[in-house]
């Protein structure tokens, strides 16, 4: 397998610059649908990143709002703007199979929130993205689907679970799409990938697409170019609704572009205490670190008293809310399902109910460890992995070891921030290892999520140096 041919044209704009030239009358949506949908039938054989593509739907709802704009209408802050939607989320029309052959592949006949926020603000919905089985893994293959590559290396894992997402951002196929994060699946993909990859605030984006209604772990959110197309993104999802109990009642407000780091202060650990880092990746973060200083901000190595306890007990709790949502799929599917779920979902069964509760114990604890932290600085960094992009033949379990040197083996770095769910977390990415993606995962004060996204708008400008303003031309052949 070889990696697709890089993009040019039209599929290159970002969210920002395509609602910008298309305002400005310089492109149509029917052009930039169409220059999504061809960069996606070049991605696709080779990537294997969408489970459904929806061209007639995308290309019809873009020349209805050429028409609309033609006629007057002031265009949306995602007019024209195609974005993916992950398998695992329902949208009215459209399939949502959530990688299993337990869930019927009929067309959804609602929109939850996040989706009816999108399609309101103008974004057209041109096709599905690739998921493991149930989104239960950092490895995004299913038995329904197959196998995503990475759009670097076929023979890696782009992470997950919205590592169909994350290629279809990375390989220009969207600049935006959109992803659910329980545990990093948002993240880490955006890490491997190289792109940007935001878990709000546990109810930022109102999360109505789970059995229950009181999950404290899973949050909607953005991969994107850049943090101003997260920024967008979040602009226009964001906000409480009825259908879910836990959003939050007031809307985070936005940042315009990036504030100063002069002063800002960072807490900086590279291993979280217990985790055993790949040299480019530490090398990669440290290196930004040092590029904070030296614009200004204080950047503090602190430690933490964790173990990888800390992922265990995220684990259990994931293996149950796996079990409880979606184990009745055993009764007459388990003979298709992914063998690694179905031991994960009976495992889980096995827990009694007064255990789990009492794993809320041992969480406090953590949150208190963080709480610490956070009292002395703006927003904590870490890797978003420890390691760059695994091979696709590997497992989740392969890394899930301890060395002789008591030091973890783990991918992520993420899931100890799902258990701490009220502060967002952001991962930029921020240089290489053996030639592919590191992220750096950015967590802010709890419910703060204008603040992390100005600093982390920062930090991004800080590395690449400043973004052109979405008003400035852009010749695009």
């Amino acid at each position: 397998m070889r990696p697709p041919p890089p993009a040019s044209g039209l599929a290159t704009l970002s969210a920002t610059e395509t609602v910008a030239m298309l305002t400005a009358g310089r492109i149509t949506a029917v052009d930039r649908i169409r220059a999504s949908l061809e960069r996606i039938a070049v991605v696709q054989p080779l990537l294997n990143a969408f489970t459904a593509v929806f061209a007639d739907e995308a290309m019809a709802l873009a020349a209805a709002l050429d028409r609309r704009i033609a006629a007057g209408e002031v265009p949306g802050p995602l007019a024209g703007v195609p974005v993916a939607i992950k398998d695992f989320t329902p949208s009215k029309g459209h399939p949502a199979t959530r990688g299993s052959w337990a869930i019927s592949d009929q067309p959804g006949n609602h929109d939850p929130v996040i989706i009816r926020r999108l399609k309101a603000a103008g974004a057209i919905i041109v096709a599905k993205t690739t998921t493991p089985e149930f989104a239960y893994s950092g490895f995004t293959q299913s038995p329904r689907w197959g196998v995503t590559r990475h759009p670097l290396d076929p023979a890696r894992s782009p992470g997950g679970s919205s590592g169909g997402a994350a290629v279809a951002v990375a390989t220009d196929c969207v600049p935006l799409a959109e992803g659910t994060d329980m545990g990093g699946s948002i993240r880490i993909p955006a890490a491997f990938c190289g792109v940007v990859g935001l878990k709000p605030s546990l109810g930022r984006i109102p999360m109505d697409i789970l059995p229950g209604n009181f999950d404290d772990m899973a949050h909607f959110g953005p991969l994107a170019r850049d943090v101003r197309d997260a920024v967008l993104f979040l602009q226009v999802t964001q906000g409480p609704d009825q259908a879910d109990i836990m959003s939050l009642t007031a809307r985070a407000p936005m940042p315009l572009g990036p504030v100063s780091l002069r002063g800002r202060r960072f807490a900086l650990s590279v291993d979280l205490g217990y985790y055993r880092v790949h040299p480019g990746v530490e090398t990669a973060v440290q290196a930004a670190a040092d590029e904070l200083g030296r614009a200004g901000a204080k950047v503090v190595n602190v430690s933490l008293p964790w173990s990888r306890s800390l992922n265990d007990l995220w684990g259990q709790i994931w293996a149950v809310t796996l079990a409880a949502a979606w184990g009745d799929a055993l009764v007459k599917e388990r003979d298709r399902m992914d063998p690694k779920l179905v031991a994960l979902m009976e495992e889980a069964r096995k827990m009694d109910a007064v255990t789990f509760k009492r794993l809320e114990v041992r969480r406090t604890r953590y949150w208190h460890d963080f709480a610490r932290v956070l009292d002395d600085c703006d927003a904590f960094l870490c890797p978003t992995c420890a390691q760059p992009a695994p091979l696709i033949a590997d497992a989740g379990a392969d890394h899930d070891q301890t060395g002789p040197d008591g030091l973890y083996r783990g991918l992520d770095m993420t899931c100890p921030f799902n258990l701490l769910s009220p502060c967002p977390a952001i991962s930029l990415p921020v240089g290489d290892a053996d030639d592919l993606p590191v992220g750096l995962q950015v967590v802010g004060q709890r419910q703060a999520d204008g603040p992390l996204l100005a600093l982390a708008w920062a930090i991004e400008t800080a590395l690449r140096g400043p973004s052109p303003p979405p008003e400035a031309a852009r010749v695009i052949h």
